[in-house]
């Protein structure tokens, strides 16, 4: 086993992290609450969060209501969700490159943008193969902003403030998805679905804005080349670290119990027992202020518990979530969305930030490669969750959620088995060196 892998294997998911000589170098000049301009690029970065979700999701609150208005099913209205974060998962590597050689802050601007101007569109799509089509873009657009923000971060933020920092973008991420649902919830049910997805649009306008005029230039951003075979070196360099890819497996396993439980509860609620209305429905996913809570948390869960400590919290509480979301009772079933929003926002917030402090080059690739798993992980658990519920109803679901769990816990078991082996081979070696 080589050095390089031995640091790699036991920086991430340890407790004792901060002082590892593969984290992020420090600077002076490095944003940390407190200090000048962290407070606007919190505020900026969280303003694209909001956007980002809610943009990307817009369509999974209304998807009954998509079904009804094309005459579609459940799975085929899911296509209107899984195309946007398959898209997003596609693109995000290629345009992570072109962010390392233009920009964190140029990419992300521009990504917003486009996907703005986008949304302003999809109101008006005239059939549902329209709407994927007008969404896939979409998510294509969005690719540039979440790797670049998870690089930015990585560069311009103190090693000792960056899981806070990335708990805030993530923060934003959940009030997004919050905000959207229940505005296109109460908004469908007044005036119909394609209302809604206007008015999400205008939302993500008005984020798009206060992210242009509040973040802060890049201070510790250097230009590189668009190289295809020096891209593809530090890609392969970035999936030769076991630890990468694990940290992508949970990742994308985490999102796809989340893409599953959102796009298909909607059809759940509206259903038997329930009878809920759109607006009312729309209004469950209040739940992702918890979320908030959750991610924003991440960093004191990491600095008592230890990294895998808070995976293994994040995951059972996601489990218990799943299980109790069983019930027929509207109120365990709320209970259920929370402890999984909850267990889904710690674990996403945990894994993401690992990913960032583990790649010392090619920061945005590695931040790429993650957001590649975790959308990939979105649009299949979509695409899995609308199937299984079709064949098995909301248990069906439940037990596609568990599965994916019970991978998470596997692999956090098995990285935690390999950290101890590397612990009793290198103490041998410390001892003959001193």
């Amino acid at each position: 086993m080589s050095p390089a892998s031995t640091k790699a294997s036991t920086l991430t998911l340890d407790a004792a992290a901060p002082s590892s000589p593969v984290a992020p170098v420090s600077s002076p000049d490095r944003l940390e609450p407190g200090r000048p301009g962290y407070r606007r690029m919190s505020f900026a970065l969280f303003a694209a969060g909001v956007a980002t979700f809610a943009l990307l999701y817009s369509t999974q609150a209304l998807l009954p209501a998509v079904s009804a208005g094309f005459g579609a099913t459940a799975g085929q209205a899911s296509w209107t969700v899984s195309a946007a974060t398959g898209a997003l998962a596609l693109c995000v590597l290629p345009m992570s490159a072109l962010s390392e050689r233009f920009g964190r802050r140029q990419m992300m601007t521009a990504s917003l943008t486009v996907a703005v101007l986008v949304g302003l569109l999809v109101p008006f799509a005239p059939s549902l193969g329209w709407l994927i089509a007008l969404r896939a873009v979409q998510g294509a657009a969005l690719a540039g902003l979440p790797a670049s923000a998870m690089a930015y971060l990585a560069e311009e933020v103190r090693p000792k403030a960056l899981v806070a920092a990335i708990g805030l973008f993530v923060a934003g991420n959940s009030i997004g998805g919050m905000s959207g649902r229940i505005l296109t919830g109460w908004i469908a049910q007044l005036w119909g679905w394609r209302a809604a997805l206007g008015a999400v649009g205008l939302l993500a306008v008005a984020c798009a804005v206060v992210f242009h005029f509040m973040i802060p230039r890049a201070r510790h951003f250097t230009p590189g080349s668009l190289n295809p075979k020096a891209l593809a070196k530090t890609v392969g360099g970035h999936l030769a670290d076991p630890l990468l890819r694990r940290l992508y497996a949970i990742g994308a396993l985490f999102m796809t119990v989340f893409g599953a439980v959102y796009t298909v509860i909607g059809y759940r609620l509206v259903g038997e027992p329930f009878h809920l209305p759109q607006g009312v429905i729309g209004s469950i996913f209040l739940v992702y202020l918890v979320g908030t809570v959750s991610s924003a948390a991440a960093g004191r869960l990491v600095a008592r518990l230890g990294r895998r400590g808070a995976l293994y919290l994040a995951v059972s509480t996601t489990a218990a979530g799943l299980l109790l979301s069983l019930a027929d009772q509207l109120i365990a079933v709320l209970l259920g969305l929370v402890l999984i929003t909850a267990g889904f926002f710690a674990g996403h917030a945990v894994a993401s930030s690992s990913v960032s402090r583990t790649a010392t080059t090619g920061r945005a690739q590695a931040s790429a490669l993650y957001q590649s798993a975790y959308y990939l992980g979105s649009s299949a658990g979509g695409t899995l969750g609308a199937i299984a519920f079709h064949a098995g109803g909301w248990a069906g679901t439940v037990t596609l959620g568990l599965l994916a769990v019970l991978g998470v816990v596997s692999i956090t078991l098995y990285g935690s088995r390999v950290a101890r082996a590397e612990r009793r081979y290198l103490a041998p070696v410390a001892s003959v060196q001193n």
